[in-house]
């Protein structure tokens, strides 16, 4: 999809369309996307919204609305499924579809462009290609409303002169530590040897090496088809950036939490604990720490959590967003607690969840998870009470 947030909101509000907006979350600066008019005057995604004020003074601010995002992605999905039943989300504006059986598939993508033009009011880019990794660069090509054809006779003249991070997978750190080791282009990295490849990246290399050859054996899934995860997380950008070690516990509690009922709803355990955390200054680390047993709930997360966040504490900078997520996932098997502490811990887990499955998410919680709730009320209050003065004044 083409400016997706800003686009929906310049179809559910006409007083935006033709205007320069960005949409950005509550309480944040952060630019999460930008229409096409502010991307005139360079506006870009992760900008802050003073930054991208210098560059665009009539900037129209509007706070993002994920409900409103997630029922266009499923009125979309329902426009594919007429299409074809092999569909793959890849995000929520992003799907790969098969149309390999289809006679005339050019004419297939042109008809479906059309239904969520006229259907849904929006645009999109396409892209035909003999696979994903393919057809992803090809409906980066065209943009909006574009439709590129890879065929399969172009690819290497096409991988010749694309950059390496214009491959999908192949980000900033992995871009820089391709071009110290001399490679530059898609072409040049299928050319690199797989040992060095290996020996940088371990597993990853096989992988990087087929991407430089515009090879991807990945198939599109029927949409109904779930694979296991092969991990559970969540983030979160703390309202207002933070030193206090008792808020970002707090944070860090709740995504633990959330974490843990959705591997217990899906009956998945978990032996790796990683943990992310974002300074103010946007510089992003990450550890991880493998346990001997798995684990499921929260406070068994949350203990592995912690001992990785020691890594950090005290703080270089004021802590910005926290992750965590579970890997080396296994289907639970059932076992029972050994210990009478651990089988009441795992009952009262269990009766929690069922709880705030019926009445609402966090209805009932830790006492400790109130800390960032407090938190994010006072600052919002400030944020409120700073918006009313300089109205005022």
């Amino acid at each position: 999809m083409n400016a997706y947030f800003a686009s929906i909101e310049q179809k559910c509000n006409p007083f935006l369309r033709g205007k320069p907006i960005v949409v950005t979350g509550e309480g944040r600066t952060v630019i999460t996307t930008s229409s096409y008019e502010a991307r005139k005057f360079g506006v870009k995604t992760a900008m802050t919204v003073p930054e991208a004020r210098k560059l665009c003074p009539n900037l129209l601010i509007v706070i993002g609305n994920p409900a409103k995002y997630i029922d266009t992605t499923l009125r979309i999905h329902n426009i594919l499924v007429e299409l074809t039943d092999k569909i793959d989300a890849f995000s929520i504006d992003e799907f790969f579809v098969d149309v390999s059986d289809f006679p005339d598939p050019v004419a297939a993508a042109q008809k479906m462009k059309s239904r969520i033009k006229d259907e849904i009011g929006i645009t999109c880019s396409v892209g035909i290609a003999p696979n994903k990794l393919l057809a992803k660069l090809a409906s980066d090509m065209k943009k909006p409303d574009g439709l590129t054809i890879i065929k399969p006779e172009q690819v290497q003249d096409i991988l010749a002169k694309l950059p390496i991070q214009e491959l999908c997978g192949i980000g900033s750190k992995m871009t820089a530590h391709l071009n110290n080791m001399g490679v530059k282009t898609a072409k040049e990295l299928g050319e690199m040897p797989l040992k060095r490849l290996k020996d940088a990246f371990g597993i990853n290399g096989m992988h990087l090496k087929n991407m430089g050859l515009g090879i991807d054996y990945a198939p599109v899934h029927k949409y109904w088809e779930v694979e296991q995860a092969k991990s559970v997380g969540h983030s979160h950008t703390l309202p207002i950036d933070a030193w206090d070690l008792k808020v970002v516990h707090a944070y860090l509690l709740m995504l633990c939490e959330k974490v843990s009922v959705r591997l217990r709803k899906a009956g998945l355990v978990g032996r790796t604990v990683s943990l992310v955390v974002r300074f103010s200054d946007f510089n992003t680390f990450g550890k991880q720490k493998t346990v001997d047993s798995p684990i499921k709930l929260a406070d068994e997360v949350f203990q592995v959590a912690q001992e990785i966040l020691k890594h950090y504490y005290p703080f270089r900078q004021a802590v910005r967003l926290v992750g965590v997520s579970v890997s080396n996932i296994s289907n639970d098997a059932g076992q029972e607690q050994l210990f009478d502490a651990n089988r009441k811990k795992a009952q009262l887990a269990e009766a929690l969840m069922k709880i705030n499955d019926k009445y609402g998410e966090f209805t009932i919680k830790l006492a400790s998870i109130l800390v960032a709730d407090h938190f994010g009320i006072k600052n919002r209050c400030a944020l409120i009470g700073k918006y009313l003065l300089k109205k005022h004044a």
